[in-house]
């Protein structure tokens, strides 16, 4: 077997996150370098929190084991102070990738971007998170009529969280093998906290004030968190499976049918639409999250996405960049989405060929007025684990809502005043040289 010495002049390796969408965009893009510079490309697939334990926490971005890196943006500050990445500019400002940088929408330019206009990585993989649903049961003549004599009005995609309980309700037949709804509330720290963070904001709330003062136990959080607790556990609408499910697996199970509504990664009503992968191909569709029923309650989705970076300790950046840029082309990045995963260039967003096989791209400019991110801080990887475990706690009824909130609260307060974060606004971020 060839060690890494022998084969670096040769071979560029390559660390992402696992899900079906990046091995099959990731393998043809590796397939078009190859034939262009004679390089491959070997690819590594890992499970998300090893990712971040691995590349972030345990530094090995800063050793010579990798040459790119797939990272999610939440990631990206700890990763810029702690020096883990290289910063692009020199690359870019030498050989720009065609287009660079007007063929992104600005909300796929600035998470990695620090204060100071050091660029850290290229955008690859897009969220949003939208509203999925099989439009086939909606548009149903006989499930309309059943729906209006039940409830009283008829049945609409819901705009409101009330109206999306009403409608779960309604189509959660177990003894068919149908659930009115999904949730991905496996404990990884990802889509079990940007749940909670959507229906927090969705219902006006903020994690932390503008002085850095925990926010989210108050009445947001508590409505937030009590409602998807309810869902598994009062109401049954979504199955106690979801507990041990991720975003890939809860993507994947809506595919096969069995799921009339879920909010998350716009990937998986790609997935859906893919005949290999799904058995309601056509039968999808998209759109806004529902909002809070309250006078402060807001359609909301997550500026969350995925870069390509290179690592510090990478032995072949210039070639590692070579690669970031033929993967930024308009044709490459397209494949990222007929693959399934979510191309980012504006090009791909409005492509007619992409819109036609996956028609949530007609609306992803839509959903990205509409979005926040989690606090652009180093601290925010250890935020997230406390909230990650308060989520599971009360989805798990191992600790009543109310509790679990005012614990993480205490714990995130510490968090922010070890960092520095006293009261003064963003002052203790802006040190940091992030925006």
């Amino acid at each position: 077997m060839e060690t890494r010495q022998q084969s670096q002049v040769q071979q560029l390796k390559l660390i992402s996150r696992e899900f079906s969408g990046f091995e099959a965009s990731f393998g043809v893009q590796a397939q078009h370098f190859e034939q262009l510079t004679g390089w491959r490309v070997e690819r590594e697939f890992e499970e998300i929190h090893r990712l971040y334990d691995r590349m972030i926490a345990d530094k090995e971005a800063l050793s010579t084991s990798h040459d790119l890196f797939l990272c999610v943006t939440d990631w990206l500050p700890e990763a810029i102070q702690q020096k883990l990445l290289l910063p692009l500019n020199d690359f870019l400002r030498k050989d720009p990738p065609d287009g660079w940088p007007e063929a992104w929408a600005p909300s796929m330019r600035g998470l990695q971007t620090a204060a100071d206009g050091s660029i850290y990585g290229i955008a690859y993989h897009d969220g949003p998170e939208m509203f999925i649903y099989r439009k086939d049961l909606f548009e149903d003549p006989a499930e309309q009529d059943a729906f209006i004599k039940r409830f009283g009005y008829p049945l609409q995609v819901p705009a409101t969280w009330s109206r999306f309980l009403d409608v779960a309700q309604f189509f959660t037949r177990p003894e068919q093998g149908l659930h009115g709804a999904l949730t991905a509330s496996y404990p990884d720290g990802h889509n079990n906290v940007y749940d909670f963070l959507i229906h927090l904001w969705s219902r006006g709330g903020e994690l932390v004030t503008p002085d850095w003062k925990p926010a989210f136990h108050h009445e947001a959080g508590r409505e937030a968190l009590q409602y998807l607790v309810d869902l598994i556990h009062k109401h049954q609408v979504v199955p106690v499976e979801a507990l041990s499910m991720d975003s890939v697996k809860s993507g994947h199970v809506f595919a096969q049918g069995g799921i009339a509504m879920m909010w998350n990664w716009a990937g998986f009503a790609a997935v859906a639409e893919m005949p290999d992968m799904s058995r309601i191909v056509g039968k999808v569709g998209t759109g806004l999250i529902p909002r809070g029923d309250g006078i402060d309650g807001r359609h909301m989705s997550l500026n969350i996405y995925w870069v390509l970076g290179i690592p510090a300790g990478s032995p072949n950046p210039e070639m590692a960049y070579r690669f970031m840029k033929e993967t930024a082309s308009a044709a490459m990045d397209k494949a990222t989405s007929t693959c399934g995963g979510n191309g980012t260039r504006l090009s791909t967003w409005r492509d007619e060929e992409v819109r036609k096989q996956f028609p949530y791209y007609q609306q992803i400019e839509a959903v990205h007025q509409q979005v926040k991110s989690p606090l652009p801080i180093p601290e925010y990887p250890a935020i997230n684990e406390v909230l990650s475990e308060m989520v599971n706690d009360a989805l798990n009824q191992r600790v009543q809502v109310q509790q679990a909130l005012e614990q993480a609260a205490e714990r995130v307060q510490q968090i922010l005043v070890r960092a520095g974060y006293n009261g003064h606004g963003q002052m203790e971020a802006e040190s940091y040289g992030l925006e």
